[in-house]
């Protein structure tokens, strides 16, 4: 947190602008220890607290209103770029939608303290055609209030922050090994568990090409669609004669499966 604070003392703004807007993009560059730093520079008066909340904001309504035009015009294929990228994907899209779901655009107020959410959820709004006054508003209340939460505990913990910063710096290099030894665990592990997954998946699966082979040899097959009400909206698309479903519903419409026919599934 030290040379965090320090960094942001010399550089300024224009690093704390450069981050948030590289985290809402989708970078891997975490910007809540900046928030914190800044929060705790106010705190110090050796920053403005208004530049401390308002630049985090203005990158934040920036790379968000990226992401939404993008949804806007690009529709779902954005939306499985971003998803397809993500370490768990389908978790990825499960939340967002669960979230629009249940909260429609207020969704946007709590996205960024969830992960994965806060760069998934503007490209949703586009896509479901959120109007842009009405996503500005959520967006950037929601942007108002994350900025306010770190840099808020930054501003009040200044003095607390600079001592852990103090026995940080006295660890040196040990520290940094240890976090980014962690870091790459995490993600090794995470890597390792969907490529274990993926391979115990494709011995089930098959492509489109084949499907529709088998289709027109006139095999005896159901094709359950089991993507979530959002997913259809946003690709209204699916397959002739096809059975829809969301995933909840299996368990209670199992019985429109006949069990003496091959089935096969898909989703997003």
């Amino acid at each position: 947190m030290d040379g965090v604070v320090q960094f942001l003392a010399g550089y300024g703004g224009p690093v704390l602008f450069g981050v948030v807007f590289a985290e809402q993009v989708g970078l891997p560059l975490p910007a809540v220890p900046l928030l914190l730093a800044a929060g705790a520079l106010a705190g110090g008066g050796r920053m403005s607290l208004w530049v401390a909340l308002g630049l985090p904001v203005l990158a934040s309504l920036l790379g968000d209103g990226l992401w939404y035009e993008l949804g806007r015009r690009r529709g779902s294929r954005v939306l499985n770029l971003l998803c397809r990228i993500s370490l768990e994907p389908d978790s990825c899209v499960r939340r967002t939608e669960n979230l629009f779901v249940r909260h429609g655009v207020r969704s946007l107020l709590v996205a960024k303290f969830v992960p994965g959410l806060s760069t998934v959820a503007p490209p949703l709004a586009g896509i479901f055609g959120v109007r842009v006054p009405r996503f500005l508003l959520y967006d950037g209340l929601g942007a108002l209030f994350w900025a306010e939460v770190f840099v808020g505990v930054g501003y009040l913990f200044s003095s607390q922050l600079e001592r852990a910063a103090a026995y940080a710096a006295r660890l040196g290099s040990a520290l940094v090994v240890l976090l980014v030894a962690a870091v790459a665990a995490y993600v090794l592990g995470k890597y390792a568990q969907r490529r274990y997954v993926l391979r115990r998946l494709r011995v089930a699966r098959i492509d489109a090409v084949e499907l529709r082979r088998m289709l027109e040899a006139g095999g005896e097959i159901l094709i359950v669609d089991l993507r979530s009400p959002l997913d259809a909206q946003a690709d209204p698309y699916t397959i002739p004669g096809a059975l829809r479903m969301a995933p909840e519903e299996v368990e209670q419409r199992h019985q429109e499966i006949p069990r003496e026919r091959d089935i096969v599934l898909f989703c997003t």
